[in-house]
């Protein structure tokens, strides 16, 4: 890289529009979309498109509701002409949409391009001629007043042979290549010009496309370009500005979403800005981004994994992970304190409330994705995710303490392996350290007697110490107390009792116990043991059990934490 870029790139000179608007408007509608996924990503792929591949992206784009879909470029090649004659003859262009063809100004490819719309019911036929200055210098040797020239002829060529064929309800369009390196008032002239020719009405309007053929400036200074053709354009209230956003600074959503708030009325873009060489403006971002705002976009993207799906067939191209809306990850919080405030936010939410979720800036059931790749577990999780993850995908409804205890359990593991743990690999976990740690007690039956005029019960448990059964009787107050009681005697400590929970998973004959008792053994720290059953007495046993076996396992020096190591 150079010590000085200046000696070789020249910054872009702003327009210099002191009372712009545009930075007070607010998008409050829809534009007119358009997607050149079938032309202008078609054109960038290594490998194009075959008949069946755009067949079936041309039946996506209308499923999604695109009104205007670009078909390809007819005189390019015989494959963009066979295919526009396969939708025309085979009926496959619903009422509803207009398709839109491109060619450059030259005669015999104007006249190729209305052969392959003869017979359709509407179509946008869109011309073009570059305008900026290193075009017409270095590559076409022309002035102005011949590139001028160049588009009115094409112009009037476009409006006779449409006039030929009045069944057909045809749209004109007219690009200035390259505006975004044209001056404006260059740009201003040639496009009165064109209109001039074309006669355009408020009834029937023409579509004026300013594409930003190459990023060259930052988004605002487009905006300001777009502003200023929309103040100054003739035949303003008969023109569609349409806006043609390319990413070569990656910021051509920006510059779309600018170029609205600046006037235009129309975006062409592809999903996911496929296009050449950095994309095309990605059309699913931009819809997405007014449906966060409370604007509903026109497009249907309910089933996002199912437009990914084919757009990855079609294009052979996958979608990035962390693409936005779409991709695999942008739901997912891996960030302990991330997925904590999402969790609470969860909680706290109620069925009717106005979308608040930290980190989630839309509902990830509107794209037709499910919560459960919200939260995801490896080694920079906390508690939060974990317990979330048990809780929606497995019904463990984890207290508190027991949350902190788990987590450094789940945290051994990733850090041992390194890698990321599904729900169904924590929730196996929590089974293996939880609801069977039933060695060396574990259960087997019990019989309770209950004496309610001493307010006591008598139990006579039956559990499997190393595998051999053992009987034991105890008195208390409660289940709870005559059991610990019992197993205090049995190994020589006092098990203590702290604190209890339960919740039920399932309803009816289905329904099963679950149990978290915090409890110490001797002079031990005290622990979670947890069971599950549908006798909530017997849940509540091998919870204990089960905390009195990770106790003892504690103070033998084969902890949780020694075992997953």
């Amino acid at each position: 890289m150079l010590k000085d870029p200046s000696t070789k790139y020249r910054a872009f000179a702003p327009v210099r529009l002191s009372d712009r608007t545009w930075p007070d408007a607010v998008i409050t509608q829809a534009p007119i979309w358009c997607s050149v996924d079938l032309r202008d990503g078609n054109q960038a792929l290594i490998e194009p498109m075959n008949l069946e591949r755009k067949i079936r992206l041309f039946q996506q784009l209308v499923a999604i509701g695109f009104k205007e879909i670009e078909v390809g470029f007819p005189s390019a090649s015989q494959t963009e002409y066979d295919f526009i004659r396969h939708l025309i003859d085979n009926n496959l262009i619903p009422d509803d949409v207009t398709v839109q063809v491109l060619s450059q100004s030259r005669e015999h490819l104007i006249k190729r391009t209305f052969e392959a719309l003869k017979g359709v019911r509407s179509a946008i036929v869109h011309i073009y001629n570059a305008t900026a200055p290193v075009m017409r210098r270095v590559v076409f040797n022309m002035n102005e007043d011949e590139v001028l020239q160049l588009a009115v002829t094409h112009a009037q060529m476009v409006k006779d042979i449409a006039a030929e064929a009045p069944e057909t309800r045809w749209t004109f369009e007219y690009s200035p290549e390259m505006f975004s390196g044209s001056e404006l008032p260059f740009a201003k002239r040639i496009v009165d010009a064109v209109t001039a020719v074309w006669e355009p009405t408020p009834e029937h309007k023409c579509i004026i496309n300013l594409p930003a053929t190459v990023e060259h400036s930052t988004p605002n200074i487009f905006a300001d370009m777009v502003e200023w053709m929309h103040r100054n354009l003739a035949r303003r209230d008969s023109i569609l500005i349409s806006i043609h956003p390319h990413n070569d600074r990656g910021t051509g959503t920006a510059a779309g979403e600018f170029a609205l708030m600046a006037g235009a009325d129309r975006i062409e873009g592809c999903l996911f800005g496929n296009g050449e060489r950095t994309g095309n403006v990605d059309v699913v971002n931009m819809a997405l981004n007014m449906y966060t705002q409370g604007v509903h976009p026109g497009l249907d993207f309910s089933d996002i994994d199912e437009v990914r799906r084919t757009f990855e067939y079609c294009n052979q191209l996958p979608v990035h992970p962390r693409h936005p809306y779409v991709g695999d990850l942008v739901f997912t919080s891996f960030s302990g304190s991330h997925q904590d405030a999402i969790k609470k936010a969860f909680n706290a939410r109620g069925p009717n409330d106005i979308w608040d979720v930290p980190y989630l800036p839309i509902d990830p059931l509107d794209l037709g994705r499910s919560y459960e790749a919200v939260i995801r577990v490896n080694s920079q999780s906390g508690k939060g995710g974990i317990t979330y993850l048990l809780e929606h995908e497995f019904g463990l409804v984890l207290p508190r303490r027991l949350q902190i205890e788990f987590s450094r359990v789940v945290q051994g593991v990733t850090d041992a392996t390194g890698k990321e743990l599904s729900a169904r690999d924590i929730y196996s976990i929590f089974r293996e350290h939880y609801l069977e740690a039933q060695k060396p007690y574990g259960y087997v039956a019990h019989h309770l007697v209950e004496d309610s005029t001493k307010d006591e019960v008598e139990m006579s448990t039956e559990i499997s110490v190393d595998g051999r059964a053992q009987r034991l009787s105890g008195r208390g107050n409660g289940p709870i107390d005559a059991f610990t009681h019992a197993l205090s005697d049995v190994i020589g400590m006092p098990v203590k009792v702290h604190d209890y929970h339960e919740h039920s998973i399932g309803s009816g004959a289905d329904a099963q116990a679950v149990t978290y008792i915090e409890l110490s053994v001797g002079e031990g720290r005290t622990l979670f043991g947890a069971g599950s059953d549908a006798n909530i007495v017997t849940a509540s046993m091998k919870a204990i059990l089960s905390g009195v076996n990770r106790a003892l396992a504690e103070q033998s020096g084969t902890s949780d934490q020694r075992r997953v190591a």
